[in-house]
């Protein structure tokens, strides 16, 4: 599940299966959390656990003192990536609209909806309708929901 998710099950139930003199491994700092409210929020309840932590690409070993302190450092760094990461995007979205391109899934011409809506009404099947209308049976379906 993704790291962004504060809410993942999987980070959960190893929490609560954890012992002292456990050592929680990863391969990456980022695959444990991206921000760093998270990454220290875990580092907390792993050291209030006596569990030690490792990140393999890292290298970083959290049971020194020094590692520690590594560890503040590369959180820190993937705190900075994330932001980074939304201000492109955001931007990216600023320069596409400014294009006159709108971001997502194209909206569904009402026209559309209307064939397929006089098609279901002369008989044919919800399925058949859509298809012969260009959009697909959810999207119909979901529209006529609506209605």
């Amino acid at each position: 599940m993704s790291g962004k998710r504060f809410d993942r099950p999987g980070l959960t139930e190893m929490m609560d299966f954890a012992r002292e003199g456990d050592t929680l491994c990863v391969v990456r700092l980022d695959r444990l959390g991206r921000s760093m409210r998270e990454l220290l929020e875990i580092m907390d309840r792993l050291k209030a656990l006596k569990v030690g932590f490792k990140s393999l690409e890292e290298q970083l070993d959290t049971t020194s003192a020094a590692g520690s302190l590594v560890f503040h450092v590369f959180a820190a760094l993937a705190d900075f990536e994330r932001g980074l990461i939304a201000e492109r995007t955001r931007d990216g979205l600023a320069v596409a609209r400014a294009n006159g391109n709108m971001p997502g899934r194209p909206k569904i011409d009402d026209a559309k909806i209307k064939l397929a809506q006089r098609l279901l009404a002369e008989g044919h099947s919800k399925a058949a309708a859509a298809r012969a209308a260009g959009i697909s049976r959810a999207t119909f379906l979901r529209r006529l929901a609506q209605l």
